[in-house]
């Protein structure tokens, strides 16, 4: 394959001819959208404190009572009982309609733009990257349990449109932990603290997976430039500007792979 096919968004090297079982897809997809971004909300709530995911029933942080499915309703239960606890009334909080929102939009974007078999694909790799991007966003962190599976699956999805592309893949997830690894080794032996954590390493290893050593230039940039822009909000805004300021690069990370993964390189290494 030339390598200008690598600045193809991966939409582009598959076709669907079967609009009408499309179209059923692609309602049940959105119509599942809010439904995951809700489990979405109890993962990033409880796997960084080490709670147990699937085994324990909601239940209000305020009263303790548990929540009925009636009361889990993504977006809708919490618009009805006006962001509060049906039984003590306490102030929910807007994080879980947030979050069961963010999925919708992942869900509604991958619909417009990827056709075929990629949609529940697309929709599971920006649902996790979702995830990473907001545990990272609030502690600092990206969970092996979500990173490292993306780079198998990334591979696996690789062969599965382009087999001849998988050793582009495969370069790309072992580059992008190197590259990643070596640069968190070099900062903390220079500095004497941490830098860039290896979750990020990992991370990257995921994309370089999913998109190919080739688009990783564009995704290290494409992060770097949306940190730089928060970093810049946060001193106009009247924080400090200094090169102490803790940002959660993963979550930049993550909000780039997205984007290259729908729309192509930006750059072609």
């Amino acid at each position: 394959m030339a390598l200008a096919d690598t600045a193809k968004p991966i939409g582009t090297l598959i076709r669907c001819d079967y609009n009408g079982c499309m179209e059923l897809e692609i309602v049940a997809v959105l119509l599942a959208a809010p439904f995951v971004g809700s489990f979405l909300g109890v993962v990033i709530e409880r796997l960084p404190a080490g709670r147990p995911v699937l085994l324990s029933r909601s239940s209000c942080d305020a009263c303790a009572r548990t929540l009925r499915p009636r009361d889990l309703l993504p977006i809708v239960s919490w618009i009805a009982q006006r962001g509060r606890c049906p039984y003590c009334r306490a102030e929910l909080g807007a994080f879980y309609p947030a979050i069961e929102l963010a999925a919708l939009a992942v869900a509604l974007s991958t619909a417009w733009l990827l056709p075929g078999w990629l949609l529940l694909t697309s929709c599971a790799l920006g649902w996790t990257l979702l995830c990473l991007a907001v545990i990272d966003h609030r502690h600092f962190l990206l969970p092996d349990e979500l990173t490292l599976p993306l780079i198998p699956a990334g591979l696996v999805v690789a062969w599965l449109i382009v087999p001849a592309r998988l050793p582009d893949h495969m370069m790309g997830a072992l580059a992008g932990f190197v590259a990643f690894a070596l640069i968190s080794f070099a900062y903390r032996h220079l500095r004497g603290r941490e830098g860039l954590g290896l979750g990020d390493a990992k991370l990257l290893a995921a994309a370089g997976a999913w998109l190919g050593w080739q688009a990783l230039p564009g995704v290290v940039l494409i992060g770097a430039l949306s940190a730089l822009t928060l970093a810049l909000a946060r001193s106009v805004a009247g924080g400090t500007l200094s090169a102490t300021m803790r940002i959660a690069f993963g979550s930049h990370l993550a909000l780039a792979i997205w984007l290259v993964w729908l729309f192509g390189p930006v750059l072609v290494a």
